[in-house]
């Protein structure tokens, strides 16, 4: 069976322990919530420092001009 929780009166969810383990999820971590069909994903919010190098060794060749913006 899945982990589940309950929204207090303040709309507060407790993330189950095994679910902010699993995920290695830490205190004070911002999350975005993505309306998807019916139901919502929840998301943790990447810092400078996580997204610093993710474009290494990309080729910027074949990078489109912006002529079509206003």
């Amino acid at each position: 069976m899945a982990d589940t929780a309950t929204l207090s009166p303040e709309f507060q969810i407790a993330i189950p322990e095994a679910i902010r383990i699993a995920q290695k999820w830490k205190v004070g971590q911002e999350f975005a919530f993505l309306p998807r069909d019916g139901s919502v994903v929840i998301v943790p919010v990447p810092t400078i420092d996580e997204l610093t190098g993710i474009a290494e060794g990309a080729d910027t060749g074949n990078y489109r001009d912006r002529n079509d913006r206003y």
